[in-house]
């Protein structure tokens, strides 16, 4: 929930105090007299400022609020909205930017005078750079708008001359798109870096270019070209409009004309003739203007069906540039195959409209989840030749192994795409790569799909390393195999007349109070920007695999109080299993493990090594009948109560003998999943090398 004038948030209380968000859920448990919650959720309560603030006071955790914070809470808090509040604070700072001096005598006065001067003051300054009253998006304040902000407004200029007007307002607006997450899609700025690079608006060969992005969001494209000379936005929501605008303006010194509105029905630019078109779409939107935009000039290509929202995006790119102009547009995968469109993009194709796909590894930018494309457009006409032939680029290579939304290695995705690109905009041809990028006839994509998925284009990458790495990955797999075999475990049944070895048993929750380990969950944590820390998922555990995951980041200065919401580290010899799904799988910590944080819906058991063995401790809890007893059961998950699971009362050599056969049976299935995983690298391989011809059939 959005923090509002008279509530906050149990992450708003957090940043407030300069802790982490598992202390205030602490102080909640530990302390009587803790604000109730006012509103929100069950999981996601919210509770009264005012009464947060005088706890927060009288208990002494008020007092060292970073004064970006103190910004933040009062922006937060203004009876208009923190959406307006910002929109205000932005065009002072624009100001205290552009007339420092002016600022300086005018924040001399009272605050009822400041709010009279203000207007016409701000007026001088919005104007040249963002265009007349009523045209722009940003709107200009009255004397009666702004009085209650003034105390915000001067605390805002006064955290600028700290950290600077640009860094001030990027930190305001970062907050407020935080706590708006799911209203807004934001580009990531290396899609965004990008993006202006293919269209040659990145570098210094950008400078003077007219740049458009008619669906701006925050503005993430256009802050990526470098030193335009204008700047066109346009957005759908006034108020992402008005911020985007004042972002801009603030990050160049080029005139910014951002408006408010559907740029598909209702263009704010309808004579544009830009250089550059950079654009993230909103997609599979139906109701996006098919049926009052049939008629429409823009739909040069073919007039877009109700499904083919991108495609009308694509369009109105192209019909916004002069003759020679590109246009980059972020587009789903779908766009290429649909057979609803295959007529627009055939007509694309044949007048050399459409120069390039470029297919993005998932993860890229939202949705996340989906292998996004690159389209890379110049509108016919001018100097330009029109081409005919098209380049296919697929990124997803490089970072295979590393993808996800937080591991891209944008670097590699980058130089893949540009390294094609390039050449291929110079000449109108570039070296085929296989597996990444390849330039293909016109013709040859004219048939009954015009199917543009780079994927289906490109010849296949080599088999790797060739029939000398199969044969090595064979070797490897015998080797694997017979190590297999001799840690094969042997089954000794014991003698008939032997007892139990001890029929008394304890529980986890028992040997944590006797003292003899201590349990921990994982699951929280934050790291300093610059200082990654390596987490064990649950996922890695299963997989028995090394550390996967990456701490999210905290505060690049820390918590305000030196408290910090500090995450488990590992240490070798810690026991952790997965409580979640019911899998019966523990892990010793060896020291490849030791130092990582321990993951979400892991538990942690950190014997005494002179009370437990880790290996014993492991082993027996890895029992089925063991798991069973101990697990509860919903109607869509199993969750494993730890503090239940048994094991039996043994001295410490005993539970070393247990120890060592559980270590064995440890490294035996260690083998048989390496095993695994090289015949599966061996067959695909083998299946690979046969279809391509790098292996003989014979």
């Amino acid at each position: 929930m959005p923090e509002s004038a008279a509530e906050v948030t149990a992450a708003g209380i957090a940043r407030l105090a300069g802790v982490g968000r598992a202390a205030v859920s602490n102080w909640r448990r530990r302390h009587a007299d803790f604000p109730k919650p006012v509103g929100g959720t069950e999981t996601s309560p919210s509770f009264a400022l005012a009464e947060v603030e005088r706890w927060l006071r009288d208990q002494g955790k008020l007092a060292e609020v970073p004064p970006r914070e103190r910004v933040w809470r009062d922006l937060s808090a203004d009876p208009s909205g923190a959406a307006d509040a910002l929109i205000r604070t932005g065009c002072v700072l624009l100001f205290v930017r552009d007339r420092p001096e002016e600022w300086r005598q005018l924040a001399a006065v009272p605050d009822a005078r400041l709010a009279q001067l203000l207007p016409a003051a701000l007026e001088q300054v919005l104007a040249p750079r963002l265009g007349e009253p009523g045209e722009r998006a940003v709107p200009s304040p009255t004397p009666q708008q702004l009085l209650p902000s003034v105390p915000l407004l001067r605390a805002a200029a006064a955290l600028a001359a700290e950290l600077g007007v640009r860094e001030t307002f990027e930190f305001l607006l970062g907050r407020y798109l935080d706590t708006n997450p799911r209203q807004y899609s934001l580009t990531p700025p290396e899609a965004a870096s990008l993006m202006a690079a293919l269209a040659d608006a990145a570098g210094e060969d950008a400078h003077g270019t007219a740049v458009l992005d008619p669906a701006a969001g925050a503005g993430a494209l256009l802050r990526a070209v470098v030193r335009p000379a204008l700047v066109y936005a346009q957005e759908s929501a006034p108020e992402l409009a008005a911020l985007t605008g004042l972002r801009l303006a603030l990050h160049t010194d080029a005139r910014v004309m951002a408006r408010a509105g559907d740029s598909l029905r209702a263009d704010a630019h309808p004579r544009l003739a830009a250089d550059v078109v950079l654009c993230h779409p909103p997609f599979n939107e139906r109701n996006w203007g098919h049926d009052e935009l049939a008629y429409d000039p823009r739909w040069e290509y073919g007039f877009p069906a109700r499904t083919e929202s991108e495609l009308a995006w694509v369009q109105h790119a192209l019909a916004r540039l002069r003759p020679g102009g590109t246009a980059v547009l972020l587009m789903p995968p779908a766009a290429a195959s649909r057979r609803s469109g295959r007529r627009i993009r055939a007509d694309l194709l044949r007048r050399g409209a459409l120069r390039a796909v470029v297919a993005l590894p998932a993860g890229a930018a939202p949705p996340y989840g989906i292998p996004l494309h690159l389209w890379v457009l110049r509108r016919p006409g001018g100097d330009a030749r029109p081409s005919t032939r098209l380049l296919f680029v697929d990124t997803a290579e490089p970072t295979e192994g590393g993808g996800g939304r937080d591991k891209l290695d944008w670097t590699a995705v980058a130089a893949t795409a540009l390294d094609a690109w390039h050449p291929f905009d110079r000449r109108g041809t570039a070296e085929e790569v296989p597996g990444v990028s390849r330039t293909v006839s016109v013709i040859e994509l004219l048939d009954d799909d015009v199917d543009l998925t780079p994927a289906r284009h490109l010849p296949p990458a080599a088999t790797r390393g060739g029939p000398a790495e199969l044969a090595r990955l064979r070797e490897q797999l015998a080797d694997t195999l017979v190590r297999t075999g001799r840690l094969s475990p042997p089954v000794t049944v014991p003698a008939e007349s032997a007892a139990p070895a001890s029929p008394l048993t304890t529980t986890v929750a028992e040997l944590a109070r006797a003292g003899a380990l201590v349990l921990h969950a994982g699951g929280t944590g934050t790291t300093t920007a610059g200082s990654p820390v390596p987490v064990l998922t649950e996922q890695d555990v299963f997989a028995g695999r090394g550390p996967s995951g990456t701490l999210p980041e905290g505060p690049a200065d820390g918590p305000a109080d030196g408290v910090a919401d500090e995450p488990v580290r590992i240490e070798a010899g810690d026991v952790v299993l997965p409580v979640l799904g019911g899998g019966r799988v523990t892990r010793v910590a060896d020291a490849d493990v030791a130092g990582a944080a321990l993951g979400r819906n892991l538990q942690l058991l950190r014997p005494d090594p002179a009370a437990l063995d880790p290996w014993f401790l492991a082993g027996f809890l890895r029992g089925t009948a063991n798991h069973r007893q101990a697990s509860s059961y919903a109607s869509t998950a199993t969750r494993l109560d730890v503090r239940r699971l048994q094991l039996p009362r043994l001295a410490l050599a005993d539970q070393r003998r247990y120890g060592e056969r559980f270590r064995s049976l440890a490294a035996f299935e260690d083998a048989l999943r390496l095993a695994g995983r090289l015949g599966e690298q061996l067959v695909q391989g083998m299946y690979d090398g046969l279809t391509d011809g790098s292996v003989a059939p014979d």
